[in-house]
């Protein structure tokens, strides 16, 4: 009798233990919280980093390598479209290459050949400007779109102690943040296909944002801030001409240098496909080409891929051909997998550095539109659903 009271009593005083520990634990409100970190934020007139970042392409499972960026942001009221100026130089395979936003226009530092090449968004015809916004900016947009919106979404905190882990998901939608929150339409996509997940890391003893992934259909991404420095300057101290190299010359006004090919004959090339076979531009019989410089991972460049497939289902082989060349992997299993899962009905080549710099490609997706004389006739930058579609649509009508 006196060990079965001894086990009840044992029970009720752990059980006791349990609602007193629990009774203490404070819950967080994850509201309250998060304003807190939004007002912390907003604090930061100013700050430089070194950030950590890489990413996880579809259909694969392993990281590409990660790439180191130096970082200067400045809050900018003036802006309306972002709210920040900031400079990246970004350190990746042992290359080097700078990027600049004032507000103004976004300039390109390029380390082969030493060029800067500015851009004044004058043929940018989105409601927002598509770059990726520095660190700070990029999760208080998170934070403030979480706190504001009323779509439907489903919020988590995990605390880990020394920080807590903030987690949005957003159904149905694809938002990517461009100094606010966006969704972006893509008709091609089903929207029970479609979903946004970000993921910020938040310091208990500051408040501070130090790290934040991104999911979305196309790609996972995730930046570690490291070491900050706070409110170095103000947003009347920056000028993007500090950043450029004084060996560096100045290319064009705008990020249309490409437009120079125009009316020239395309630079000849022999490149490898997916099975290992060589196929040159000159063996290349249909009218009229299409060749798209492209990048798996490249969010415009997958967006882009249901219209181009529906391309070569409207145009006769003999009248029209697509060539899409990779220029971002290397990875002939990684790329055949993704041709695979996208049913490309298209050639698809890996690019080479040598044709990279004779059709002047920096950046992608890039088309070119070429004639039966292998004259180059029209290039296009990015991708938006609707005018780029009508663009090249026209330009192939032109020539046929």
């Amino acid at each position: 009798m006196k060990e079965r009271l001894h086990s009840v009593i044992s029970i009720l005083v752990l059980l006791m233990s349990v609602v007193l520990i629990n009774g203490c634990k404070r819950e967080i409100n994850k509201n309250d919280f998060l304003k807190k970190v939004l007002s912390k934020i907003e604090q930061i007139e100013s700050a430089r980093y070194t950030a950590t970042s890489g990413g996880i392409p579809p259909g694969r499972t392993v990281e590409t390598i990660p790439s180191y960026e130096d970082t200067e942001e400045y809050f900018n009221p003036c802006d309306t479209f972002i709210g920040s100026s900031f400079s990246k130089i970004y350190h990746w395979k042992g290359s080097q290459y700078g990027f600049v936003y004032d507000g103004n226009a976004q300039i390109f530092l390029n380390w082969d050949p030493n060029t800067i090449r500015i851009d004044s968004f004058q043929h940018n015809h989105l409601p927002f400007r598509p770059m990726s916004p520095p660190f700070f900016n990029y999760t208080k947009s998170i934070i403030k779109y979480a706190l504001e919106t009323k779509d439907s979404i489903t919020t988590e905190i995990e605390d880990f102690g020394d920080s807590i882990k903030f987690s949005i998901y957003i159904p149905n939608k694809v938002v990517e943040f461009f100094g606010k929150g966006y969704i972006m339409d893509n008709p091609y996509l089903a929207s029970e296909d479609a979903f946004s997940s970000y993921d910020i890391w938040i310091h208990k003893s500051d408040y501070l944002p130090f790290r934040y992934k991104r999911t979305v259909p196309h790609e996972t991404s995730w930046l570690i801030n490291n070491k900050p420095e706070f409110n170095i300057g103000n947003i009347e101290d920056f000028a993007a001409s500090n950043y450029f190299p004084s060996d560096y010359s100045i290319v064009g006004q705008q990020i249309k240098p490409k437009k120079n090919m125009v009316g020239k004959t395309a630079p000849d090339w022999t490149l490898k496909d997916i099975n290992n076979q060589p196929i040159s531009l000159r063996d290349l019989k249909s009218k009229i080409l299409l060749i798209k410089f492209t990048g798996i991972g490249c969010g415009p460049c997958h967006a882009s891929l249901p219209f181009t497939k529906r391309l070569v289902q409207d145009y006769s082989i003999n009248d029209f051909e697509i060539i899409s060349i990779e220029t971002w992997s290397s990875d002939i299993d990684y790329i055949k997998s993704y041709v695979d899962k996208n049913k490309l009905n298209y050639k698809y080549l890996i690019s080479t550095e040598e044709i990279r710099k004779s059709y002047q490609v920096n950046e992608v997706p890039a088309f070119f539109i070429i004639d039966e004389n292998r004259i180059i006739r029209k290039v296009i930058l990015g991708y938006g659903e609707g005018v780029t579609e009508k663009e090249i649509r026209d330009a192939i009508e032109e020539l046929i």
